[in-house]
This record gives structure tokens, sequence and C-alpha cells, in this order.
């Protein structure tokens, strides 16, 4: 079955950085586009970044986190990466590693930074930023 293991969340001061893992398994990740979902309690899940299937020599950030965070790939690891710089207190939050669930590039370049277009998900890592 899909699954989906994040890591490298913790406290971080603003200014700085922390790189997110995501450890993908059941599925055959080079064909699947993934993304890097956030959310805080009591608030809507927000899509921050993906990256395309394959290669991923495409991404794609909310603006927010533009020019701050890079999502890359090792398929042949099986794993998904967030490098978080600059990090600022809204960017606080529980950071789940997703699946995009259409196969291929099928949709991508127009849904990718829609939540509801990710049928698998981890459990997160808790993201902390201290002022």
């Amino acid at each position: 079955q899909v699954q989906l293991v994040e890591s490298g969340g913790g406290l971080a001061q603003s200014g700085g950085s922390l790189r997110l893992s995501c450890a993908a398994s059941g599925f055959s990740l080079k064909w699947y586009g993934m993304g890097w979902v956030r959310q805080n309690p009591g608030r809507e899940r927000e899509a921050v970044a993906a990256i395309n299937f394959w290669s991923g020599a495409a991404t794609m950030y909310v603006d927010s986190v533009k020019g701050r965070f890079t999502v890359s790939r090792d398929n042949a690891k099986s794993t998904v990466y967030l490098q978080m710089n600059s990090l600022k207190p809204e960017d606080a939050a529980r950071y789940y590693c997703a699946k995009f669930r259409q196969r291929g590039g099928t949709n991508w370049s127009s849904r990718a930074l829609y939540t509801e277009d990710y049928d698998y998900w981890g459990q997160g890592t808790q993201v902390t930023v201290s002022s």
C-alpha cells in the first residue's frame, strides 16, 4: 500500500533553514507528481510546493514561499525533499507530503497546487519557527 513518511521537521529560528524529507513506498514514485502541503489547526490545508513526475523538471510554488523553498526528488531513493530557507514565523505549520492523484503529467500543470488533487498523504512533520 502507498506510504509516505515525512521527517526533518523541528524548531528553527526566523531566517533559518530546515530540510524536510518524504520517503515514499508502495507505488512507483517516478510516475507521479508530488506535493508539500501545510496546515495549522483550524485552518485549511495549503499546497506550498509541487514537483512534476519523472525528472521533476517542473516545479510550482505558492507565492508566499517562492524564492525561499525548493522542492526536489530522488526517484532512485524514493524520496522527495523540501528545502526551506529564510524561514518566517508564518511558515510554522504541520507539513505533509502528498502524492498527486493522476499518473504522469496529466493535469499537473493546472492542478499541482490544489490539495484536492492529491490522494495519499503522510502523517506530517511539525515545523516551528521562533521569531
